[in-house]
């Protein structure tokens, strides 16, 4: 641990079952039995309240999975590259993914990496899988350079990329956010839906509940269900996040 002269602080802010800020100063390493060469950091799971996990994997020059993920039949993964380079193998196919390259993995489908240069982060998200009859998702890769920019709401200032199909075999939706300079949510939003939040570029201000708190790149936000939610950029450039949402179910009572 580096020697500190600064008083101890921390940005981070959890309220279990609720919502949580954290921030990337704050983040702490964990020994995975699926990785080698790989370190770590749960952002989410069902102890924090969330139904989802999410992690940040920075992969060293031999960075790699030493088993399949994914095999399980009832869980779902999504997995982001935001640096570096991989190559990814889902159902015996392999491709080489940079930054911004992503790919949906349905339940039971497999997935697998290497990394492919001294340093790579990846962003990684799985979930229990909610079926919709016989309808059944499918392995979807993707660049978000190739995705196009779209209004959100009819705002200039914000700026959506929706990153999986618009299809209910779906039961997850991910979204890159981008505020221009001056660009900030049109209303607070409260809904049933849970959002995880990863922060990309720039700075902003999230309103969580009825505190406001700043984020910057590389911090991770939960927002629970029903929690009053909406942001804004600050500082001189772009701010963005990647973002998950439950979507395409009713509730289960």
């Amino acid at each position: 641990m580096a020697d500190r002269s600064n008083l101890l602080s921390s940005r981070a802010r959890i309220v279990r079952g609720y919502y949580a800020v954290i921030p990337k100063e704050g983040r702490v390493e964990n020994i995975l039995p699926a990785l080698e060469g790989c370190k770590a950091t749960i952002l989410a799971s069902p102890k924090l309240g969330a139904d989802f996990a999410s992690y940040i994997i920075e992969a060293g020059p031999c960075g790699r999975t030493v088993r399949n993920l994914g095999e399980n039949e009832s869980i779902e993964y999504f997995l982001y590259v935001n640096e570096g380079t991989i190559s990814v193998q889902v159902s015996g196919k392999r491709r080489i993914m940079g930054k911004g390259a992503y790919v949906y993995v349905p339940p039971g489908e497999g997935l697998q990496f290497d990394n492919q240069c001294i340093h790579s982060e990846i962003f990684l998200y799985k979930k229990k899988y909610i079926p919709l009859h016989d309808r059944k998702p499918w392995v979807f890769w993707g660049d978000t350079e190739k995705v196009e920019w779209k209004s959100c709401d009819g705002m200039n200032h914000l700026l959506s990329r929706e990153l999986l199909p618009f299809d209910q075999a779906f039961d997850i939706s991910f979204h890159i956010l981008l505020f221009k300079k001056g660009g900030c949510h049109g209303f607070v939003e409260t809904h049933d839906q849970e959002h995880g939040a990863f922060v990309l570029q720039g700075q902003g201000m999230y309103l969580l509940d009825t505190v406001w708190s700043p984020v910057e790149k590389g911090d991770f936000i939960w927002m629970g269900p029903y929690v009053p939610q909406a942001a804004y950029g600050i500082g001189a450039g772009e701010f963005s996040y990647l973002f998950s949402k439950d979507c395409n179910r009713d509730v289960i009572l």
